[in-house]
């Protein structure tokens, strides 16, 4: 599926994966932990701390529970308007996010929840190096990890077909490194849809630092 289709599909199906994802359980929790790290990092001072969340789509697990000033981002015009019901307060975007339209070193964080999933899994260096670009120096990233190498349209997915691509659990880790991020951490939780998933925590390492991994 090309990046049209991909839109189409999401624009489809994004009321029925609001139906039926649970807006609570472990994953949300990482939201919480993200925030505790942000409230203690120096860079953010007084202020509340700008979190991007790319893949927001209907808003309710990720984007409703960082703080008030964040950014959701969407390539689905239908999932950013179930969005604005449920995060009025929120800005939301239109946009892809192997070209994110923002300024560099403006965000403190990202979230990506079951986002790069969709797209290519050749352009996936290219998302991870915009969220490096759009990250201030130190700015933490957490997103969710693939289990395997895949690419596939899954038929009949929510009700209609969707387009799912991964390089696979080690090659994204590399990837990540290679775009600039740290001290990535993962761990595994209970994801939307009811199964376990790995994700990954990161930040965004100043000149001179290594990527390290762990466990």
């Amino acid at each position: 599926m090309d990046r049209n289709a991909v839109r189409r599909a999401w624009d489809a199906v994004a009321e029925t994966y609001a139906a039926r994802r649970d807006p609570d359980g472990s994953d949300a929790a990482l939201i919480d932990d993200l925030c505790d790290a942000l409230a203690t990092d120096p860079a953010t001072g007084d202020r509340d701390p700008l979190v991007l969340d790319v893949g927001c789509g209907d808003g309710a697990r990720t984007l409703a529970n960082l703080p008030p000033s964040s950014v959701g981002l969407d390539v689905s015009r239908r999932g950013l308007e179930l969005a604005a019901e449920t995060v009025p307060d929120a800005r939301l975007v239109h946009g892809e996010m192997s070209a994110l339209p923002f300024a560099a070193d403006r965000f403190d964080a990202i979230t990506a929840y079951h986002a790069v999933f969709h797209v290519e899994r050749e352009r996936h260096p290219d998302v991870y190096d915009e969220f490096a670009r759009v990250l201030r120096p130190g700015g933490r990233l957490l997103l969710t990890l693939p289990s395997g190498r895949f690419e596939t349209v899954r038929r009949g997915w929510m009700g209609g077909e969707m387009f799912f691509s991964a390089p696979g659990r080690e090659r994204t880790l590399d990837q990540l490194r290679a775009a600039g991020f740290a001290d990535v951490e993962t761990r595994t939780a209970t994801d939307p849809l009811g199964s376990s998933t790995e994700f990954a925590f990161a930040r965004l390492a100043g000149e001179g630092e290594e990527g390290r991994t762990r466990p």
